[in-house]
């Protein structure tokens, strides 16, 4: 017997808010930990470890949101089929998501591995702070395809409506860094080094977590036969590059950024450091929200329920706009103490009260887009979801910071790229719904699939056997 599929009945808004809830309590909880971490390594009192840290963090956002991207694919044509109520194609469909992230990320680790001294200078770091920037990246850098493996988890976990153990995942890895970092970097006196260890390990703690919950509660991977790998690779990618891309093209923004300030030194960079620790924990619900959309609309996609297509979406901008507001609001109120507890001074104290007090307002715009990029991926239309991501990660970014640059600094340069984000908030936005409009008005005649898709009626797997199966 098949289990029905949670969110093609009920109010979409009550779906939004709980999966966004729990989606931002574990994003929240990693970035609050990696906040942490930059606080631990800022007590060490070296301004270099605390820019190190910052160019670190580029890189690893940037791997990030290869997994981010692949997960968004494993969500999308998973939730799709459990939406269908063809849960058993599903099983099949997660398994094969996390065998090719799997199989990407690690590929990804080996070609960029060898590199990184130079993606490390590229971003602007010299001396002492490059040393340590590329002796972090080689600790962590061959755990990409736990990272990978443990975001497709969560999400498929999101995929079938289980927000809560998606959440326990990244709580797993967060609790599992804040028990660590303090032992490697202090106790065991390894500094930055201590600091990348226990981030590898907390990896592994994510995919742990995820697994149990995928498999052991919900039975949802079956391992599929060589028809259906071979089968799914091309929806998988359909969705998944432009995904990636979509999700590169943000962290290649952010590098274009910590180029221009890094020009005003390590003080600049380690206050965009602080910002970038700050941006994730405080607008980790609007991240956590493109997630929590992307299977609500997959699902009732699946079963054609077009008309509560747009009723999530337009919950999903109401929580955006109050959420910005008020976080933004603390923000503004609270920035002389969020400088004071991260001991920002100079130019990076500069930096920081002006991102609080200011900039933190346009993430109002950033969220309309990661929400409406999480609609256009699950809807069928991931190339548009790429062109506007790209679009704001250049268009968006390079023209505005670098005249905030030329003619205000390094502050001009945060502030140019806050205002960049309004045009492609706005029009995503509106393109958006008006999709969504086009497919309620002329709905396809039989359920949405992803072409391709070869799945044997009964699969036979030691993952598919016993309690859960249906």
């Amino acid at each position: 017997m098949s289990e029905q599929a949670k969110f093609v009945t009920g109010s979409t808004m009550r779906h939004v808010i709980v999966m966004a809830a729990t989606g931002s309590i574990g994003l929240v909880a990693i970035f609050l930990v990696d906040a942490l971490n930059l606080f631990y390594i800022s007590l060490l009192g070296q301004q270099e470890l605390a820019a190190a840290i910052g160019y670190a963090g580029t890189l690893i956002f940037f791997t990030t949101s290869i997994s981010i991207g692949l997960s968004i694919s494993a969500t999308a044509i998973t939730s799709r089929a459990i939406g269908a109520g063809e849960r058993g194609k599903a099983r099949q469909l997660a398994a094969a998501s996390v065998i090719y992230t799997t199989v990407i990320m690690a590929v990804t680790a080996a070609v960029c591995f060898p590199y990184l001294d130079a993606m490390v200078h590229f971003m602007g770091a010299r001396g002492r702070t490059a040393q340590l920037t590329v002796e972090f990246m080689q600790i962590v850098f061959p755990s990409l395809p736990l990272i990978g493996i443990g975001m497709s988890m969560s999400g498929l976990l999101r995929a079938v409506g289980d927000a809560k153990r998606a959440m326990y995942v990244t709580l797993a890895a967060g609790a599992a860094t804040a028990i660590l970092d303090p032992i490697f970097i202090f106790a065991l006196d390894l500094g930055i080094h201590g600091a990348a260890i226990s981030t590898v390990i907390a990896r592994f703690a994510l995919v742990v977590v995820g697994f149990i919950g995928l498999h052991t509660v919900h039975r949802m991977l079956a391992v599929p036969s060589m028809a259906v790998l071979g089968s799914t690779i091309r929806p998988y990618l359909y969705v998944g590059l432009p995904a990636i891309m979509t999700q590169l093209a943000t962290p290649v923004g952010n590098a274009y950024v910590t180029i221009e300030i890094a020009g005003y030194g390590d003080s600049a960079v380690a206050g965009w450091a602080v910002i970038g620790r700050l941006i994730p924990v405080a607008f980790g619900a609007l991240f956590a929200l493109s997630g929590a959309v992307g299977p609500i609309l997959g699902q009732n996609y699946g079963a054609m329920r077009f008309d509560r297509l747009y009723s999530t979406m337009r919950n999903a901008f109401i929580v955006i706009i109050v959420y910005t507001l008020v976080v933004s609001l603390i923000l503004m109120l609270a920035s002389d103490f969020i400088a004071a507890l991260f001991g920002a001074e100079g130019e990076a104290r500069e930096l920081v009260v002006f991102f609080c007090q200011f900039v933190s307002f346009t993430f109002l715009f950033n969220g309309m887009l990661f929400v409406a990029n999480a609609a256009f991926n699950n809807l069928g239309y991931p190339i548009i979801s790429t062109v506007f991501n790209w679009g704001r990660s250049t268009l968006g970014v390079i023209p505005f910071v670098w005249y905030g640059s030329k003619y205000f600094g390094a502050a001009g340069a945060l502030g140019g790229y806050g205002l960049g984000a309004i045009f492609f908030g706005v029009a995503a936005a509106i393109t958006c719904l008006r999709i969504i409009g086009k497919i309620s008005e002329k709905p396809p005649a039989v359920p949405p699939d992803e072409p391709g898709i070869q799945v044997p009626p009964a699969a036979n797997s030691p993952f598919t056997s016993g309690k859960g199966a249906t």
